[in-house]
């Protein structure tokens, strides 16, 4: 869980899963456009390993946005879960 505004912890839920830094930086700029904010987990593991590739960062946005989000990311569905 993430602290979002006022210091609660929110439920949050992944949206997408990719070793493209590049993607992954589009979609969190398409999701800041939109208003939403967006956690990259998995970041300083996947960077550890080697970037070898064998574990894709996580984008994950708070519960109650992930129907915005998934709008905001259609033209990326074929990545979304």
């Amino acid at each position: 869980m993430a602290t979002g505004k006022g210091g609660c912890a929110r439920p949050m839920r992944v949206i997408l899963r990719t070793n493209d830094l590049v993607l992954l930086s589009y979609a969190r700029h398409l999701l800041a456009e939109a208003g939403i904010e967006s956690y990259v987990l998995d970041q300083h593991f996947a960077a550890v390993e080697g970037s070898i590739g064998a574990f894709p960062r996580r984008l994950a946005v708070a519960e109650e946005e992930l129907a915005a989000a998934r709008l905001a990311l259609a033209e990326l569905k074929e990545h979304l879960e």
